[in-house]
């Protein structure tokens, strides 16, 4: 199948760079991916710990989808268990109708939990809060029967939807999934697409083809269909023409992202190794991602669709801003250059048919040649016939 490609913006940003122009540089890496024609991007939530500084996924996406055209836009997580899943559900349609469709909708427990702490939520609480909300939503966006629901955290009495989807049926969702079962569970149980961060992490690595055969088992059970078109893998990559710059260039900000997942995230999943610059950059070209060439970023791909025993439908590249915007802004346009098109059908017949070109070239330059040869001479002949 056709892959498609974008991006999953949580976004990583030094604690002392501005916000504003943080933000700004966001937007603008997204218009810039509208233009070189990638397919979709995933927005973060976060509340704490002083890097991921998108708090509104959905009023990001809303002042995203003013500035592009064609890029699909997501929620890559609304954090479910931090909200009131009926405003939630009503927020995504109204996303849904002022974006004509463009919008999806991906759901999550909730990363940080320093996130979950301000709200005097435990860990164990999340996933379990997760299955219950995403419940409600389900029967929210898909039938007209009202919902009530009561728990110690949250009462809804005969609620319903105030506007119905833009989308015909319903707007894409996923569901995020890093190392535990239930995000595939539940995008079986549902339908849904699949979410898988750190796909090139260690352990999103050894759990990828893990993940689909959960996915596919709960999706029988529950008379569902497991799309594979619908799974999307998210990894590390930064590039450039060359490893030897692409290794400069992360000088930037390649440290500050270790030292976050290292020292400050509470987020053992997302656990990097190495202790300086070089040390790091060979964590991730040691098969995990990518620093360096379009091709050595083809090579991974080609290695995630063959570790996935079967394929999936879209790869997702970490906004992780390990070098600055414009060298960042680079990367992205060599991704759309020389790696798309190799997994999207786009080059092979124009690649079949220089390779026929140049095998007949010998034989048909010389057939040129004689045909120049034979006018040259008809207009000597002529010429010759005028003077006489």
């Amino acid at each position: 199948m056709r892959l498609r490609f974008g991006t999953f913006m949580a976004p990583f940003h030094p604690p002392e760079h501005s916000p504003t122009l943080s933000l700004e540089n966001d937007l603008q890496l997204l218009e810039h991916m509208d233009r070189l024609g990638f397919d979709e991007a995933w927005i973060g939530e976060h509340h704490s710990a002083g890097s991921e500084i998108i708090a509104s996924p959905e009023i990001f996406i809303a002042s995203a989808a003013a500035r592009t055209q064609n890029i699909k836009l997501g929620t890559g997580v609304v954090s479910l268990p931090y909200h009131n899943p009926l405003w939630t559900a009503e927020r995504m349609v109204l996303l849904d109708h002022l974006t004509r469709g463009r919008a999806m909708f991906g759901v999550g427990p909730g990363a940080l939990p320093t996130d979950a702490a301000m709200l005097g939520l435990e860990p164990s609480q999340m996933r379990p809060l997760l299955e219950e909300y995403l419940a409600i939503i389900m029967q929210l966006l898909t039938t007209d029967e009202p919902v009530n629901y009561q728990s110690d955290r949250l009462t809804l009495k005969d609620a319903r939807l105030h506007l119905r989807p833009y989308s015909d049926p319903l707007f894409d969702m996923a569901i995020a999934a890093v190392a535990s079962p239930s995000g595939a569970k539940l995008a079986g149980q549902y339908g849904h697409g699949v979410l898988s961060l750190g796909a090139t992490v260690a352990v999103g690595m050894d759990v990828l083809a893990h993940h689909w055969t959960i996915q596919e088992e709960t999706a029988a059970r529950y008379g569902q269909v497991a799309d594979r078109s619908k799974w999307r893998l998210v990894g590390l990559m930064h590039l450039a023409e060359s490893e030897e710059e692409a290794r400069r260039d992360v000088q930037y900000g390649m440290e500050q992202w270790f030292r976050y997942f290292q020292n400050v995230a509470a987020f053992p999943q997302m656990a990097v190794d190495g202790g300086n610059l070089d040390e790091m950059i060979d964590f991730v070209n040691g098969g995990l991602g990518v620093v360096g060439t379009p091709d050595m970023a083809i090579a991974q791909i080609e290695e995630l669709l063959e570790q996935s025993n079967g394929g999936f439908g879209a790869f997702m590249t970490l906004a992780h801003n390990w070098a600055n915007h414009e060298s960042t802004m680079k990367s992205y346009e060599l991704f759309a250059r020389h790696v798309m098109p190799r997994f999207q059908g786009q080059v092979d017949s124009l690649i079949g048919a220089a390779n026929r070109a140049e095998v007949a070239r010998p034989g048909l330059a010389e057939k040129q040649l004689i045909a120049v040869d034979e006018a040259t001479n008809k207009y000597e002949n002529e010429k010759e016939i005028l003077l006489t």
